[in-house]
């Protein structure tokens, strides 16, 4: 029953060339619900093929299989500015996963294997149809928000810093079932898609919900970057993912992200237009996600002494 509480959100109105102005309204005003209340949705219908959805995971999933000196092949060069290729997480790191990350295919920086064979051709087809499904929800949100129209478009129309990471987790132990420990990204908007096992829970109200796998719907969670634009009115979703017992588990999650040079505050729309303060110091998006950075690489001692955007939030007291 938990599941259920995750809205799921038809987005074909979005496709449909006959008149569907009505049903876009509907679509907005659920979608504006579920990203005040959750900060978290699926969607169906979004115009990224199943049928590749389905062959990228069992490209994935083989890839995974190979030994780790197959693997090692496409991992990324020591002192690389960008590591994409595959890496895994070291022993002492909470979260139990390896990865391949791949940027935009037009940048040149990625290290993808030539087996499977049909491996980079499948991502990267992947990776045009998720930016594509990123720019339909930024604009959904934008009129959502009642933003002028293109408003986010034309703030976040550089798209070089998206990244899409393939992910295996690691079957549970008896004393420990950790994959992702509890975390908000830093981003605008998330995409994951996970296979059958599952595992992946969004923190509502203390609660941590399950969200079951179903082929063809997409995970939606937004981002911080998101949270600081509209000044809380849209919420950064708290989700980690729980590793089964017994059995891998394979995901996709991409990243539709702001460009480093990008200045992130609370915009005037939320704040002085609307006689509220603000809740957020402005920043640099890089200079945010170098402290995220660090939590990885310098992890704390305590995890709630980790940087997230409460760093930049401003203390009414």
């Amino acid at each position: 029953m938990a599941n259920l509480a995750i809205p799921t959100i038809d987005l074909s109105p979005f496709f449909n060339n006959e008149d569907a102005e009505n049903s876009k309204k509907r679509v907005k005003e659920i979608i504006r619900q579920a990203c005040s209340e959750y900060g978290f949705f699926q969607i169906v219908n979004h115009g990224v093929p199943l049928d590749l959805l389905s062959r990228a995971m069992e490209l994935s999933k083989a890839f995974f299989r190979f030994s780790d000196e197959e693997k090692l092949e496409c991992n990324p060069n020591a002192g690389a500015p960008l590591l994409a290729g595959y890496s895994k997480q070291p022993e002492i790191s909470p979260d139990k996963n390896e990865y391949i990350l791949m940027f935009p295919p037009e940048t040149g920086f990625n290290i993808l294997p030539s087996n499977p064979p049909d491996f980079r051709e499948a991502m990267e087809e992947l990776f045009s149809y998720f930016t594509k499904a990123g720019q339909l929800v930024e604009s959904i949100m934008n009129d959502s928000l009642g933003l002028p129209e293109n408003f986010l478009k034309e703030y976040n129309n550089d798209r070089s810093w998206d990244f899409m990471v393939a992910m295996h987790y690691f079957p549970a132990t008896e004393s420990e079932n950790n994959g992702i420990t509890p975390h908000e990204d830093g981003n605008t908007v998330t995409f994951v898609v996970q296979d059958e096992a599952g595992g992946l829970e969004v923190c509502k109200n203390g609660e941590w919900i399950p969200v079951i796998p179903e082929l063809g719907k997409i995970v939606v969670n937004l981002g911080d970057s998101i949270q600081v634009m509209t000044n809380k009115k849209f919420k950064s979703a708290t989700h980690r993912v729980v590793r089964p017992k017994g059995r891998s588990r394979h995901s996709f999650a991409f990243f539709y992200n702001i460009q480093g040079d990008k200045w992130v505050e609370p915009l005037p729309q939320f704040t002085k237009e609307i006689g509220e303060t603000a809740k957020y110091r402005g920043f640099f998006y890089k200079d945010y996600q170098a402290l995220r950075m660090r939590n990885k690489t310098h992890p704390s001692a305590r995890p709630e002494d980790a940087i997230n955007i409460t760093h930049y939030e401003i203390s009414t007291s």
